[in-house]
């Protein structure tokens, strides 16, 4: 069976050029992901993972829709091929079912990471600069104007911190942050 795989980095992000290539090649069963490649916890990848049987065929538009770094990208590719499922990658022209491919595949899998590894450089270096110049703000709080009333109730008790993040539509992290600065102002203050 023919199994695509779709990835875009966020929801906003359109898949039809993607979905054009699946079509085109009589993919049977397509999974779509619309988040970072950076995450390797990707839902529909761990689906199509655990769905792939010997004999089939996963087919992506390019490795950078599969993996973001050599390592991710070959461990995957080694978990499918252990299954006995073939890779194609369509833009790289990358197919495991041969020893070029193979090689191929630790080529291409390593520049792109050496132009992931570019790209947050170049930005790095852009934030330095800005931040230099003074015009860095970083990235905006989220804000939520229920936070004080949320924060309060959890504080004392009332509710778990699980309960105030769905609330907030926090995540872990941010929820802790924003404790840790009400802690901080209510200090100071």
């Amino acid at each position: 069976m023919k199994i695509g795989y779709i990835r875009v980095s966020t929801v906003e992000q359109n898949i039809a050029r993607q979905e054009v290539i699946m079509k085109k090649l009589d993919v049977e069963k397509i999974f779509i992901d619309k988040i970072s490649g950076k995450n390797k916890e990707r839902p529909m990848l761990k689906e199509m993972m655990d769905f792939v049987r010997s004999g089939d065929i996963v087919v992506v538009e390019s490795i950078s829709r599969f993996a973001r770094n050599t390592r991710d990208l070959l461990e995957l590719v080694d978990q499918l091929v252990a299954k006995g499922v073939q890779f194609v990658s369509m833009k790289e022209r990358i197919d495991t079912s041969t020893p070029s491919g193979k090689f191929m595949l630790t080529v291409f899998g390593a520049v792109a990471q050496l132009e992931r590894d570019y790209i947050l450089q170049r930005q790095k270096e852009g934030i330095a600069i800005a931040k230099v110049n003074g015009k860095y703000q970083g990235r905006k709080k989220i804000r939520n104007d229920r936070f004080d009333e949320i924060y309060e109730k959890w504080k004392n008790n009332e509710m778990t911190a699980v309960q105030a993040m769905k609330l907030l539509n926090y995540s872990k992290t941010t929820f802790y942050r924003r404790v840790k600065e009400m802690k901080e102002d209510e200090e100071k203050s």
